[in-house]
């Protein structure tokens, strides 16, 4: 089964850094990079600003270790990760994908 794996980070540059070692390291065969804008409650307070959405692809049974990856490497105290099915598409993207995957 493939998925996606969507986080946040604060700038560009960390959301880079972050999908590149995410495919570099064989969890994901790549990685969508979105600036996105924001509106969220964090510790009673509103905030309204700008983020960079990472939507990763990679399979099932590799979600434990992107996850893990994630969290050992994002700034952020509590970063989005969430993990969405992918329940179809063309079988030559899908076998990409896992013949990306290390």
């Amino acid at each position: 089964m493939f998925v996606m794996v969507l986080t946040t980070t604060s700038n560009e540059e960390q959301g880079a850094a972050l999908a590149r070692s995410l495919v570099e390291a064989g969890l994901a065969a790549c990685v969508h990079l979105h600036p996105i804008r924001s509106v969220y409650r964090w510790k009673g307070e509103v905030f309204d600003e700008p983020e960079w959405r990472l939507t990763a692809k990679t399979t099932l049974d590799r979600y434990e270790a992107v996850e893990r990856h994630i969290r050992e490497r994002h700034p952020y105290e509590t970063p989005e990760i969430v993990r969405l099915p992918i329940d179809g598409g063309s079988a030559e993207y899908l076998r990409w994908i896992q013949e990306s995957l290390v």
